[in-house]
């Protein structure tokens, strides 16, 4: 297969970790048995960047055991595990070898460059994570627009810039919003976030939690999850808004609020999960205690200017592996993990297998739903049919020997009258 991939003498590992998740995913596996026999993907292509690591390569399995021919990248430069890379490229007895782009720690360029090469194979369906092919179609690979059937988009990030071109009137074909879909955000990006920031923190720092105050930028479904697990450890939580119904609710939630400008100059630990840019800027590091912390669950590392950092601080210092520290004056230093980019995946593992067992069951899913109603639908942004939520909801209960009330008759027929 043709493949830039670090070595492909590490795939033992990566097939290992691969298998652990696949023990993890019970929804996967299902669909993976319905796609199976049903073959939905035969004789398409798909196209998918996704941060490289076990529980993204099951999905790519089982979207190939629905016969789609897997072309696979990362999401952002420091999220590929190699060896799992390695794992796809090189196949097992069950699966067949993929088109594999990816490094851990490659340039941007050469980011750019293992989106091109997926685009180059002419994927039919694209499933996206934080919009890089879609965006490398507009901008490198404009013929490719009447051939996509449409795609999935995964994240945050993503959908706001789908959400930009569809206002715009310039999305090429449709695509779903598997992020907003409530088996996916009200998981994934709470409980999943929230997990997994704070293992990529300790796992990076060996320093305590609880006691230290943590601010949190951001207060949507990611937030929210940072937010009530730093509370969980012991932490006292300080939120920073633009948005006054969300910043109320933090309020009402128990956590302070106040702007980043106060925040700067008693936190401890920051960690931005907003979508935007410029959250944690030169104003604010000026500010800030000897010793904070800084690290981003945003997608893009444009959140912490890191850059400004890099350019104005009076040393720069490795400290240890993904910590980097920046002396601000004569006795103040800051430390920025992960250079800036997502942490919990950057500096750890990412969200659970139960989490991304849900969130993946979702992406199968809609790409099945784009081919199976290819042709009818238009260059839109959509949302995840409800039937394939209460699908995947159902399922998870079940794989967690949970049961539920059904309602009668009566109570169905009283829900639709008005009638008392």
């Amino acid at each position: 297969m043709d493949c830039v991939i670090k070595d492909i003498s590490l795939y033992p590992s990566g097939e290992n970790k691969i298998e652990w998740v696949r023990r993890n995913m019970p929804l996967l596996n299902g669909v993976r048995a319905d796609f199976e026999k049903e073959k939905p993907f035969r004789g398409l292509t798909v196209g998918l960047s996704i941060h490289l690591e076990a529980k993204t390569a099951y999905l790519c399995r089982v979207l190939q055991a629905g016969g789609a021919n897997m072309i696979v990248t990362g999401s952002n430069p420091l999220s590929t595990q190699d060896d799992v890379a390695a794992a796809l490229a090189h196949g097992n007895g069950e699966s067949a070898p993929m088109h594999v782009y990816a490094l851990h720690g490659c340039t941007p360029e050469e980011y750019e460059q293992n989106i091109d090469r997926v685009l180059s194979h002419k994927p039919d369906i694209l499933i996206d994570d934080g919009g890089d092919l879609v965006s490398g179609v507009m901008d490198r690979f404009p013929e490719l627009k009447p051939h996509i059937l449409g795609g999935c988009e995964e994240t945050t990030t993503g959908v706001i810039r789908l959400k930009a071109m569809e206002k715009a009137g310039v999305l090429p074909f449709p695509m779903m919003d598997v992020n907003d879909a409530d088996c996916k955000h009200l998981f994934d990006n709470r409980y999943g976030t929230g997990q997994s920031v704070f293992d990529g923190i300790d796992r990076t720092t060996n320093l305590i939690v609880a006691g230290k105050t943590c601010v949190v930028a951001g207060y949507g479904w990611c937030g929210k999850g940072v937010a009530m697990r730093a509370k969980g450890l012991g932490a006292h939580v300080i939120v920073t808004e633009v948005d006054p119904v969300k910043a109320i609710e933090a309020i009402m939630d128990g956590f302070a609020v106040m702007p980043m400008a106060e925040a700067a100059r008693v936190g401890d630990l920051f960690v931005t999960v907003t979508g935007d840019r410029d959250v944690i800027t030169a104003e604010h590091f000026a500010y800030m205690k000897n010793g904070a912390i800084l690290c981003n669950a945003g997608h893009f590392d444009v959140e912490v200017d890191v850059k400004w950092l890099r350019e104005n601080a009076l040393e720069r210092r490795a400290m240890k592996p993904n910590i980097e520290g920046f002396r601000l004056d004569e006795s103040r230093w800051v430390y920025v993990l992960a250079e800036g980019r997502l942490v919990n995946l950057a500096s750890g593992d990412g969200h659970p297998a139960e989490i991304m067992d849900m969130s993946f069951a979702i992406q199968a899913l809609s790409a099945r739903y784009i081919v199976k109603e290819r042709g009818k639908l238009q260059k839109k942004l959509y949302a995840v049919p409800k039937e394939i939520d209460e699908q995947v909801a159902r399922k998870k209960l079940s794989a967690m020997g949970v049961g539920l009330d059904e309602l009668t008759p009566k109570q169905a027929e009283y829900l639709q009258s008005w009638r008392v």
